[in-house]
This record gives C-alpha cells, sequence and structure tokens, in this order.
C-alpha cells in the first residue's frame, strides 16, 4: 500500500518534497495555560482539552484534562514552563500539544501568544483572572507577587516570599468546566455558517453545577 501510495503522490505534483507522517489514533488536542513576567517567571496554570472540533474550530473546551495521567500532565506543564522562560515570554499564552492516549506520548504543535477565548475555563478551575493577571505582568509586578498566584499555590496571598514554580506545585484542583460554544448553521447550504436568532436556552443548574450564557 505504500509504494503504491508512494507513487501516487509523486505523480500529483512532480518534483515536491514528499512528508511522511506518523498516524496517531485516539489523539487528543491538549494545552497548557501559561503566564511569564518581565523577572524570568514562568507559572503553568493547568490546561484545557479542545479536542471536540468543527471546521478547524474548537467546540468544547474542557479543564482540567482528565485523559491525560496527572503526572504526565505535569511533565507537560514543566516542558512549557521551561519553553516560557528560554525564550523570555511575557504575558498569558497557550502551550499547544497533541497527546497520544494509546501511548502517554505528547508532542508540541505550538505557543499561541495570547489569551484565548477560551481562558474562562482556566479561570473556573483556578481562581485567577487571567485579564487581571496580564495586566499585572505588564505593569512589571512578579508572578508570585500575585494574589491569586500565591492562593493557588497555598501561599499567604498578602506575602512576598518567592516561589520556585518549576519545584512548587499548585494546589489541586477541586472543580470542573466544560465550555460550549454555540454556533448556527445551515444544512440546506451544506452546513455552511449563518447568522440566526437563539429563541430559546434554559441551563438546569444546581449550586454545585451551573451554567451561564
Amino acid at each position: 500500500d505504500l509504494r503504491n501510495a508512494y507513487v501516487q503522490v509523486t505523480n500529483e505534483v512532480v518534483g515536491s518534497p514528499i512528508f511522511i507522517m506518523q498516524l496517531c489514533k485516539n489523539a487528543r488536542h491538549i494545552e497548557v495555560q501559561i503566564v511569564g513576567d518581565q523577572h524570568g517567571n514562568a507559572v503553568a496554570l493547568n490546561g484545557r482539552d479542545c479536542s471536540t472540533q468543527r471546521r478547524f474550530q474548537k467546540i468544547f473546551e474542557e479543564g482540567p484534562p482528565t485523559i491525560v495521567p496527572k503526572e504526565t500532565f505535569h511533565e507537560m506543564e514543566l516542558a512549557a514552563q521551561r519553553l516560557t522562560q528560554n525564550i523570555g515570554y511575557q504575558g498569558a499564552g497557550t502551550v499547544e500539544y497533541l497527546y497520544n492516549a494509546d501511548t502517554n506520548e505528547y508532542y508540541f504543535l505550538e505557543l499561541n501568544p495570547r489569551l484565548q477565548v477560551e481562558h474562562p475555563v482556566t479561570e473556573g478551575i483556578t481562581g485567577t483572572n487571567l485579564p487581571s493577571t496580564q495586566l499585572q505582568v505588564a505593569m512589571g509586578i512578579p508572578l508570585y507577587n500575585i494574589p491569586a498566584i500565591r492562593a493557588l499555590y497555598g501561599k499567604d496571598p498578602e506575602g512576598t516570599d518567592p516561589i520556585d514554580f518549576l519545584e512548587e506545585r499548585y494546589l489541586d484542583i477541586n472543580t470542573h468546566v466544560i465550555a460550549a460554544r454555540i454556533t448556527a448553521e445551515n444544512p440546506d447550504e451544506g452546513f455552511k455558517p449563518t447568522s440566526g436568532s437563539i429563541e430559546r436556552i434554559k441551563f438546569q443548574s444546581t449550586p454545585d453545577v451551573w451554567g451561564y450564557f
């Protein structure tokens, strides 16, 4: 099969380079939320599973990403933090990985140098206001002096003692957040995106499980 496919591809665009890529079955799109400051510090604020996509757009964003074993995800966080420090990145960003659940291996995809639309998922599980954190970093405040970051690490929010984010771990996450993106499509036009109005939406909320729009 490979020989026949190779001949077919070489005939499609003569002289074009050919790349062979490994097929990753049961793959997941896992993100690590990072923030870097002006003092060389980098913190990982857990992450999100953004595997459910349509037309290359994320439909569901889930945090924490429970498909990844805890220790493996911690390795992904540390790798994201080291990358952030090595390039001197400042502000909020997202390090994205392709995770193979069958082999428990992960592969770097990209660093998104911005605050993504799904950042409220991270805010919900860490209690950290990311726009506020980004502004404080821009003001030159070290990450370990930001009250929400300190609280996440079990420190006195008003304290000023440094935190080694590569050595110390934040408190265990005890919440779970799923964000869903509502889209409008026209089935008569091949499910092309279209405008529309929402006539009814109701969240069956309880004190522990709730939704908002």
